[in-house]
């Protein structure tokens, strides 16, 4: 682990619940490592596990209004212009807004399961003005089990917590697999109460 990295992480671990909401809203370093980071904290008893869960929700939230905001009142031309910097490249963009446009608002709550998807989906969110109150429910209600998983296995992984992307493969698999389930079922949904209003 580089000098920088680790200096991160020494910074998140001093400043406890206020550590992992600031990981999770500047995202220097994946939500998924912050996360495990901070089970790395409750399994040494620095913290407590719905504190990181509270924690973990607002840095997430936080996170994404400010994309949905940039999106909304900064549109496309900002995003490609400044992207980069968010660490979100053009082309994710593209696959986000693709999604939107195909599934609809729906898609705020599933897309949170999949990669490369997963962020950039706000942005098209704040581009289509999206209700904001139903862009935030939609996003919380993803955030909390996604922060449960990752904190319960860093919290298991205890000084291990470093070996979280091979932990989460057989979770976060069966994840997508449900979103996608979930989607399709919102899709069916959809159609049918627009086929229902035209009869």
């Amino acid at each position: 682990m580089s000098h920088f990295i680790q200096s991160i992480f020494d910074l998140l671990s001093s400043l406890g619940y206020l550590g992992i909401t600031l990981g999770l809203m500047v995202e220097v370093i994946p939500s998924e490592i912050v996360l495990a980071y901070g089970g790395y904290l409750i399994s040494i008893g620095k913290i407590s596990f719905i504190g990181a869960v509270v924690a973990g929700t607002i840095g997430g939230i936080i996170a994404q209004w400010f994309l949905y905001w940039l999106g909304r009142y900064g549109g496309r031309p900002l995003l490609d212009k400044y992207g980069k910097y968010l660490l979100i490249k053009p082309h994710h963009i593209d696959l986000a807004q693709q999604w939107f446009s195909k599934y609809g608002s729906g898609v705020i709550f599933t897309a949170r399961f999949i990669p490369v998807v997963r962020h950039a989906i706000s942005i098209p969110a704040g581009i289509a003005r999206m209700s904001f109150a139903k862009f935030s429910i939609y996003t919380i209600v993803a955030i909390i089990p996604w922060s449960i998983l990752f904190l319960y296995l860093g919290m298991t992984l205890g000084t291990k917590w470093d070996q979280i992307n091979q932990a989460a493969k057989p979770y976060v698999t069966p994840a997508i697999i449900i979103a996608i389930i979930f989607t399709l079922c919102y899709l069916i949904y959809k159609w049918k109460f627009k086929k229902s209003k035209t009869q």
